[in-house]
């Protein structure tokens, strides 16, 4: 059978990983992946250009991410999903999953993300500016969760699956961490942050009250105003106003 890459599906794998004889690494393919490409180009062919391989199938990847979906939504366990099955249910071959991800673990992480709200944009140059849009992106982020019964099911199960939830953890919300912290210095370089303090303690001190809100009390409410609510609170201190 072929699949929506047009590939062979089960039955024309050479291996677990879709690599097959003559292949060589596609040009551009993430770290960690395996997709390949055939070598050479047909008999008699003038010499062109290294061929870079059949470019990915968009309408496969979204297959086989509703193929996990629709799994975890039928009461499948993370752990008791297989490959296998989740190409037999997106209708694909195991090499076409090998070829975007390495194993479970990664498909799984994206299929968290896919799920989740996108991360938005940041200017990259700008701290409090910054830091705002990646505060807001940690309520958005809490609402969607507390709205899904399967990404609160998901959470649950991942956290039981140390394999798993370090993925996720180095994938997403390791990196997530370093850019925030990158808005708290750039804030601080440009004077709008006080440059006597630990810059990783300011960064504790405004996501702190986002992930008490949205990790550890699932009843608390989360205003469109919170994120502009914890910048202003922090700038202007808890400190009483000195008395006249």
């Amino acid at each position: 059978m072929q699949d929506q890459d047009g590939e062979q599906g089960q039955d024309g794998e050479r291996d677990g990983r879709g690599a097959r004889n003559g292949g060589e690494p596609r040009a551009g393919a993430p770290a960690g992946t395996s997709a390949q490409v055939p070598a050479g180009g047909p008999a008699g062919a003038p010499d062109a250009e290294p061929r870079r391989g059949r470019p990915r199938s968009a309408a496969a990847e979204r297959a086989i991410l509703d193929a996990v979906i629709a799994l975890l939504e039928a009461g499948e366990p993370l752990a008791g999903l297989s490959i296998e099955r989740i190409a037999r249910t997106a209708g694909v071959g195991k090499a076409t999953i090998y070829r975007r991800w390495s194993g479970k673990e990664e498909l799984f992480v994206d299929v968290v993300r896919d799920m989740e709200p996108t991360d938005p944009p940041v200017s990259g140059t700008a701290g409090l500016a910054d830091l705002r849009v990646m505060l807001e992106s940690l309520r958005t982020r809490g609402l969607a969760q507390r709205s899904s019964v399967l990404l609160v099911n998901i959470f649950a199960q991942m956290k039981s699956h140390p394999k798993l939830w370090e993925e996720y953890h180095g994938t997403v919300i390791a990196p997530r961490r370093v850019a925030i912290l990158e808005a708290v210095r750039r804030a601080v370089a440009a004077g709008e942050l006080r440059d006597d303090l630990d810059v990783e303690l300011i960064d504790d001190l405004f996501v702190g009250p986002m992930l008490v809100r949205t990790v550890h009390r699932p009843d608390a409410p989360l205003p469109d105003d919170l994120a502009d609510r914890i910048i202003t609170a922090l700038l202007q201190g808890l400190a009483p106003a000195a008395r006249v």
